[in-house]
């Protein structure tokens, strides 16, 4: 009889090799199959999806299966899948998280996390990013539990290709999560975005901030977390608008 083959699943992040929410993601998933971990060596919350064409990158082992990388979460998920495993096959699913803070509405264009799950899914890996949205009491048990359930069904299910799914969930501490809503992204809006202020010698600096309010629509990703459920947001990359790309196509206009 032939061996089933084990389920071979890469978790990385935004918040660096020695974040919390990784090393607990990454020990709920130890049963789940064979794991490995590549990440950014720092933080790098907010750098989208960038990649490093400017300079080498550098890889640092740290033993059963860890790496970091001194790049952005889209550079660890390429040297993982084209450099690390590129003897291997393909992870069978990739996991970016657990992320310490929300990656909802609008901000899922500046996440590192997402855009971590974002090239996964343009490489073809079943992704997922995932977000804790008050990460402060530092307990991320049982969002991981709750990511390894999920994570089931990925494997078992699997998703489109350029699809993957961004999960978001409300800090429970001893209480239960009041279930699962599958949700669209809602929208945030910023107050004071850039605060300017002058250092000791005269010049002025900014500093991006601001103070955001979350708009409380039903259905979204912030309305499902607001009221202690676990949010799943089906996205995409193809970000072509349907209806205006119709409208564009019946344009007379002369060049």
């Amino acid at each position: 009889m032939q061996k089933k083959k084990e389920i071979l699943v890469l978790l990385t992040n935004d918040d660096g090799i020695h974040a919390p929410g990784l090393n607990t993601l990454a020990r709920q998933m130890q049963s789940f199959g064979e794991i490995i971990v590549v990440a950014p060596d720092r933080e790098q919350s907010a750098s989208s999806h960038s990649l490093t064409l400017t300079r080498p990158l550098r890889i640092m082992e740290f033993g059963d299966s860890r790496y970091a990388v001194d790049g952005t979460p889209t550079d660890a998920v390429m040297v993982a899948v084209h450099g690390i495993l590129k003897n291997r096959r393909k992870p069978d699913l990739l996991i970016s998280g657990i992320n310490h803070g929300a990656n909802m509405g609008d901000d899922v264009s500046y996440s590192g996390t997402v855009a971590a799950a974002i090239e996964g899914s343009i490489i073809g890996i079943p992704s997922m990013a995932v977000s804790l949205i008050n990460p402060e009491a530092g307990d991320f048990v049982p969002a991981a539990r709750v990511v390894r359930k999920i994570a089931r069904w990925v494997v078992q299910n699997g998703l489109p290709q350029f699809s993957f799914l961004n999960i978001n969930m409300p800090y429970i501490g001893n209480k239960s999560f009041k279930g699962i809503k599958v949700t669209r992204l809602g929208r945030r809006i910023y107050n004071d975005v850039v605060v300017e202020k002058v250092d000791p010698r005269g010049k002025n600096y900014y500093w991006i901030a601001g103070d955001p309010e979350w708009v409380d629509v039903e259905g979204s990703d912030y309305a499902a977390v607001s009221r202690g459920m676990v949010s799943i947001s089906p996205l995409k990359v193809d970000m072509t608008d349907s209806k205006l790309h119709e409208k564009l196509k019946d344009m007379k206009l002369k060049i």
